[in-house]
Formats: C-alpha cells, sequence, structure tokens
C-alpha cells in the first residue's frame, strides 16, 4: 500500500520551496534571456500533431512505447490536500472527463504512488477497466523518499513499490515509471540497477526521472546503459512563466540523448486557464509557478488575444506552446469542460509571429535545493 500520509508530506516539501517560485520569486519576475533560448519551433515544420498523432519513447531491446503528444497529469484524482478531493463530487467527473478523452484517443496518464497515497493509482485503474491493453499508456512514479522499504531494500524499493503500484493500477505492467524526485537515500547507481531490475522483470516497458537537474539526469542515463536500459523520460515543471529548463540547456540535452522532455505543470496549476486573475487567485497550496497574479498579466493579456484571434480556448494556446517547443506538456483534467479545452491544443501550430509574442511576455522561473532540481 501506498505510505499514509504521503499527499500531505508532499504538500509540506511544496511549502519548503520545492517549488521554485514559491516565497522565493523576487518582487519582479525574470524576464527569459532571448540568447539562451531555444528556436521558437522545435517541432519539423511539416508536423502538425493531433489527438492521434504519436511520440515514440525507448524501451528495451529496441521496442518502443508509444505516447500522445499530451499527457494528462492526474494529480489532483484523489489528492484532498492541494486539489481538495470528494469523491462524490469529484469521481463522476473524471469519469465524464475520461470518456471524452477516450473518444479521441488522448489515452495517456501520468500519475504517481504519492498523489491521494495511492487513491489516484486506484481511480486510473477503474478507468482502465475493460480497455484493451494497448489503447492507454499509464505512466507512475517511485515514491523515493527515505521512507523504511527504500532505506532497507536499497535497490529493492523501486520494485517493491512498483508492486503496489500494479495492485493500485489493476495492470501487470506499466508503461513508464519514473523516480519521482532526486530525494532518496540510495546513490543514482543503485537506484538505476533498482529501475532497471523493473523494466527486465516485465513490471515496466521504460523507466525515467522527474525534478532531476542536467547533471544528475545524465548520470542516471549513464547508469542505466550499464544495464542496457535507456533512459526514456525527463520531466521537470516547465510553461511559459518556467521555461528554466529551454534556458539551462536541460531540454537540448535530452534531445541529443533521445530523451523525450516533459513538462508538468503547463498551466501554472491554472495561471494560465484565463480562471484566475489578481482578483481571484487560486489557493495557495498550488504552489507551481505560484507568482502573484498581477505579475502574469502581460502573460495572459498575450494568450487572451491569441486565443481570441484563433478561436480556441486560453488554455490551448498554453499548451501548443509547449508543443511547439519540442516539449510534452502534462495537463490536469479534473472534468470533461477542461478535458475539451485542453483538447484543442492538438491539430494546428502557432505561427512564429505568435511564439516570438508570448515569449516576449515569458518568464524564467527558478529551482529549490529540496526537489526540483531542473
Amino acid at each position: 500500500m501506498a505510505t499514509p500520509g504521503t499527499q500531505y508530506m508532499m504538500q509540506a516539501g511544496l511549502a519548503a520551496g520545492m517549488s521554485g517560485t514559491e516565497g522565493m520569486h523576487p518582487p519582479h519576475a525574470k524576464p527569459v534571456d532571448p540568447h539562451l533560448s531555444d528556436p521558437v519551433n522545435m517541432l519539423p515544420t511539416d508536423l502538425t500533431p493531433d489527438s492521434k498523432s504519436r511520440i515514440a519513447l525507448r524501451g528495451v531491446n529496441g521496442k518502443e512505447v508509444l505516447v500522445p503528444y499530451l499527457s494528462i497529469g492526474a494529480w489532483s484524482w484523489g489528492d484532498k490536500t492541494t486539489f481538495n478531493y470528494n469523491p462524490t463530487r469529484d469521481l463522476p467527473r473524471i469519469h465524464a472527463a475520461w470518456e471524452k478523452l477516450k473518444s479521441v484517443g488522448l489515452t495517456f496518464v501520468d500519475t504517481a504512488q504519492s498523489y491521494g497515497d495511492g487513491e489516484s493509482e486506484r481511480i486510473c485503474g477503474t478507468l482502465f477497466r475493460d480497455m484493451p491493453r494497448d489503447s492507454f499508456v499509464i505512466q507512475t512514479k517511485w515514491l523515493s523518499t527515505p521512507d523504511m522499504t527504500n532505506t532497507l531494500m536499497q535497490a529493492g524499493g523501486p520494485k517493491s513499490k512498483l508492486k503496489d503500484s500494479l495492485v493500485r493500477l489493476q495492470l501487470d505492467y506499466v508503461d513508464i515509471y519514473l523516480v519521482h524526485g532526486p530525494i532518496h537515500p540510495s546513490n543514482i547507481s543503485t537506484v538505476a540497477k533498482g529501475m532497471a531490475e523493473c523494466v527486465q522483470s516485465g513490471m515496466a516497458r521504460a523507466v525515467g526521472v522527474a525534478n532531476y537537474d542536467t547533471k544528475e539526469m545524465i548520470k542516471m542515463a549513464d547508469e542505466l546503459a550499464k544495464h542496457d536500459v535507456p533512459l526514456s523520460v525527463c520531466q521537470c515543471e516547465y510553461s511559459i512563466v518556467r521555461r528554466l529548463p529551454e534556458v539551462s540547456g536541460m531540454i537540448r540535452e535530452c534531445r541529443k540523448r533521445s530523451i523525450c522532455f516533459q513538462g508538468f505543470a503547463s498551466l501554472a496549476e491554472g495561471r494560465l486557464s484565463g480562471k484566475y486573475s489578481r482578483l481571484n487567485w487560486p489557493q495557495q497550496s498550488r504552489r507551481f509557478s505560484s507568482y502573484p497574479m498581477h505579475l502574469l498579466e502581460p502573460t495572459i493579456n498575450v494568450l487572451k488575444s491569441i486565443a481570441e484571434q484563433r478561436h480556441v480556448p486560453l488554455p490551448a494556446v498554453a499548451l501548443n506552446y509547449s508543443i511547439n517547443k519540442g516539449v510534452l506538456p502534462l495537463v490536469g483534467v479534473r472534468d470533461a469542460g477542461q478535458a475539451e479545452q485542453d483538447m484543442q491544443a492538438l491539430g494546428w501550430r502557432l505561427t512564429e509571429d505568435e511564439m516570438k509574442q508570448i515569449e516576449g511576455v515569458s518568464l524564467q522561473g527558478g529551482r529549490s535545493a529540496f526537489m526540483q532540481h531542473g
């Protein structure tokens, strides 16, 4: 079973600095130095991803894991401390959203052992029931904190925790298994051995890391290679208001090594959705890219203008930006309305001029020593 209280531990970690901006940003948010930016369009000019398009992630023995260009973040599913989950109210909405996403083939879900103390994984299990195994992709994360299991079992920790995840998910294997963060009690070589065993046992098809910095990611890739297992995914917070993985060179390093870079909090926990304003802030527990809303008004105004001209929802513009930058965005979905908005990020592309307009009001963001290194 998931360690009781992990959702509360995560919120405590966020409050302590897991988010690079919470309590740490200067009075004036730092814009992005254009000299450190990647080109505005990183996808081939003849590629316009839609809901049926797929990215090939490297697995073992030449086998690939095919994923859509948009992943559904399931942190809010079951989590009470950050998202005030109420099963009576929220579970029917989640199922309605899933039906809409299934109808277009956007069935790539990102969850974790810590989300809702395992409740997110259990909810995912109910969604996948009666679906062909090759019709969805599930990505979960090893709770890498130094608890009794991880401390005593060392390299056996990831596999032991994955067995519990598979019970909650009602599956025989997961498609992708990530190290949730760089706060594990063992060194990277030991963790790599444990993650490789998850692949070699057939319990995971591919592995990756979340919240690592570039050097840690490279170290993990090198250690996994000793076991003939590729590092397939690197996941960090990335959005228009946190482009740090881009300006630091992390995304370029991922591209060089054929590692899929995934960006979570793609809408800055709702701040780039159009829902909030200086008079209506998100709750304080949503700490990723938690700038005061008045600092984000120039960014939101540009997104609104483009959304109106293109007749698409504002979140679709923010997500399309990430996709154009070569990032696979993760976006939380709690109901069918949000699913409908987010789906509209696919099937079209921002122009170079629109991308430049957005980059002119983008922010760099920061990192923390505790969890979010990248």
